[in-house]
């Protein structure tokens, strides 16, 4: 059980560093969509390229942070009921949604969309509108998103299992209080932090 919370904190510690990564896509797409906006209403020029890319940006962050969602315990579940059980049902029943809907589901989605990616990148298919891009690179994100999801379900339920035997705490609890928001600022500033550290270090 030891190592495989080990393999968990490994899968946790990729998630992390995708979820973060990702998240600044959103600050991208938000600048792209304005530039374009911009361009269009004052030049009266546009392209479908820049409008794809606003559409691979948000496939992106909600593909590639899935993963990084579950392990925040921020995924859709039905509070109402859940509520009401004891940690330890609860936590059962988490164990049962894992090896029954996240698991079979997102292994599915894997392995179908991985031949529509390889084709797609064999064929170097391009977008049907004009000036459009190429298509492989948004068709990639279907099988590594899932591929993390699947990932971080796995390290959900070592965790789960975990709990259950005294030796961690309870999984489906936020590790941090506040709102989703507060939450995602305050990691954002922490990396910010970290990288303004490294960088003193390196000057000294």
């Amino acid at each position: 059980m030891k190592a495989l919370l080990v393999l968990s904190r490994w899968i946790d510690a990729v998630n992390i560093v995708i979820g973060r990564a990702v998240t600044w896509l959103i600050l991208v797409a938000v600048i792209v969509s304005a530039g374009n906006a911009l361009i269009r209403k004052l030049f009266s020029m546009s392209s479908n390229a820049w409008l794809e890319l606003q559409w691979y940006l948000f496939g992106a962050v909600f593909l590639l942070t899935a993963g990084y969602t579950l392990l925040k315990n921020e995924h859709v579940r039905v509070d109402v009921l859940s509520q009401r059980f004891s940690p330890r049902t609860r936590v059962k029943v988490e164990i049962f949604g894992i090896l029954l809907f996240i698991l079979p589901a997102s292994l599915v989605i894997m392995w179908l969309s991985w031949p529509v990616f390889v084709d797609a990148f064999v064929h170097n298919e391009q977008s049907s509108n004009s000036g459009g891009l190429i298509r492989w690179p948004a068709k990639l994100l279907i099988p590594v998103g899932f591929a993390l999801l699947v990932a971080a379900a796995i390290s959900h339920l070592i965790k789960c299992i975990a709990y259950l035997r005294g030796l961690c705490a309870d999984p489906t609890q936020a590790a941090n209080s506040g709102s989703s928001e507060q939450q995602l600022a305050e990691e954002i500033g922490r990396a910010a932090a970290e990288r303004e550290q490294a960088l003193q270090h390196r000057n000294l």
